[in-house]
């Protein structure tokens, strides 16, 4: 059974390898799914597959990359969308 979340994560997230780190890790936990920059200077990203991955995914943004400052994590449960692969947008 697969579970699929998005993500909005508000803080110093743009300009700091944030998108990257998050791809690299959703593809590490055999995720699908992407990330992207949006206009307001959060990331969205929208990730999907094994439950426990998913929660590890979230709980990773939670962090970030080591150059970002998280402020918050809003997580919303997502349809499925049967993706392949972890990408940037």
């Amino acid at each position: 059974m697969s579970r699929a979340v998005e993500v909005v994560v508000s803080g110093v997230v743009q300009g700091v390898s944030f998108r990257w780190y998050a791809e690299q890790e959703g593809r590490r936990l055999g995720l699908a799914g992407w990330v992207r920059n949006e206009p307001d200077g959060t990331v969205r990203g929208h990730a999907e597959g094994d439950p426990d991955a998913v929660d590890a995914w979230v709980a990773w943004c939670r962090k970030g990359s080591p150059a970002a400052s998280v402020e918050r994590v809003e997580v919303q449960e997502a349809a499925v969308e049967g993706s392949t692969g972890f990408v940037t947008r």
